[in-house]
């Protein structure tokens, strides 16, 4: 395992699990030891991210087009600017995405795939930031194109079954789009305040829940492959987080993905280990642990105890001492080490325990960002 200083990260954990042990719910997220804080380590993080050119996601060479990563990444760096009062961040985050506007670049990504419609939550945020309806308008496109009809080379019969449903035409009950979908409807709703873009989130979620989550609150990687992979789950516990968060009270939807939520975080913290991480197979104890998804099941225990949803005792030490033992992860280079590889869904135990474990690998670096938004939010 690279680490800055074992020492060092071990010194921040038991001073943390001490501090934790004094204090419940926020006041345990609100002090930190040196260096450890969401502030400290998201400048670190953003910093990073700043100085990263695109990158390809799964392949060599130079980058074909943005994929979900960098877009996740970006995203976390802007709510952490937004958060900090951060001008200068968010001054040098337009500034990569200038080349993206008006259509003079071809990295920007064809809204045909949940993966790539993801992308307009970067606009959304650029244009609550900065006012500049130039992303107002790209943003609009991605998120209108998701419940629109369907079109383009990646349409099958079964978009149509969804489309005719009211459900989204992108649509494919995979765990991971319960992140995509909600992370730039939910955006949609809060940049443009059209009620309807959060609430056909809501009714997609309500979907997959009761099509994908399984009796321990958990979720199967897919209906064929039983195993509870750590980061898959993840996109479900942030996405659930995110919803939830922008979700208006009275939205008929709302209490059955409360339900489904709060059923996921308490099996969370069950098979969270001792030192506060959690593992590549997230109940098979002879597993990895594994940092991407320990950011993001952070970060959706942070966002329910500063929401109010999850009891603070509980929740509120376990989220301290994720962050405390995450963080010492991060490496000299700012790059967060120990995350799964970009990963298929196979029915083989042994796939998920021999998946190469990257470093600096923005499924990783997106977390941290989102954890440190939100232990300031």
């Amino acid at each position: 395992m690279k680490r800055t200083s074992f020492l060092f990260a071990a010194a921040m954990v038991l001073t943390g699990a001490g501090a934790a042990a004094q204090t419940s719910g926020n006041d345990g997220l609100k002090n930190w030891p040196a260096g450890s804080s969401p502030k400290e380590i998201g400048n670190r993080i953003a910093n990073r991210f700043v100085a990263t050119p695109h990158t390809n996601f799964n392949r060599p060479g130079p980058p074909r087009v943005i994929t979900y990563p960098e877009t996740c990444t970006w995203y976390g760096a802007l709510t952490f600017a937004k958060v900090t009062g951060d001008k200068s961040l968010t001054k040098q985050l337009a500034a990569r995405f200038e080349p993206l506007l008006d259509g003079r670049d071809t990295l920007v990504p064809v809204p045909d795939h949940v993966d790539y419609t993801v992308f307009g939550s970067v606009p959304f945020e650029l244009y609550m930031q900065t006012k500049d309806k130039r992303y107002l308008k790209l943003g609009k496109h991605f998120a209108d194109k998701q419940w629109g009809p369907p079109e383009g080379k990646r349409v099958t019969a079964a978009s149509y079954r969804f489309y005719n449903k009211g459900l989204t035409w992108q649509t494919r009950l995979w765990i991971d789009d319960m992140f995509m979908i909600t992370a730039v409807q939910s955006q949609a709703y809060r940049a443009t305040g059209n009620r309807s873009y959060i609430d056909k989130a809501a009714n997609e979620m309500v979907f997959y829940l009761d099509s994908l989550q399984q009796p321990n609150g958990l979720f199967y990687h897919a209906p064929d492959v039983p195993y509870f992979w750590g980061r898959g789950d993840g996109w479900m516990a942030v996405g659930m987080s995110e919803l939830l968060r922008s979700l208006p009270k009275d939205n008929p939807n709302r209490q059955r993905i409360m339900e489904g939520y709060k059923k996921m975080m308490a099996t969370l913290l069950k098979y969270q280990a001792p030192d506060g991480m959690w593992r590549q197979l997230i109940d098979d104890p002879e597993s990895w642990k594994e940092t991407s998804c320990t950011g993001m099941f952070t970060c959706a225990f942070i966002t329910g105890v500063k929401e109010g949803w999850l009891d603070p005792k509980q929740y509120g030490p376990a989220a301290r001492k994720a962050w405390l033992a995450l963080i010492g992860y991060i490496n000299a280079d700012d790059d967060i080490t120990d995350v799964c590889e970009g990963t298929n869904k196979k029915n083989d135990r042994q796939y998920y325990l021999d998946r190469k474990r990257n470093t600096g690998d923005l499924h990783g670096q997106a977390p941290l960002l989102w954890c440190a938004t939100a232990l300031l939010r």
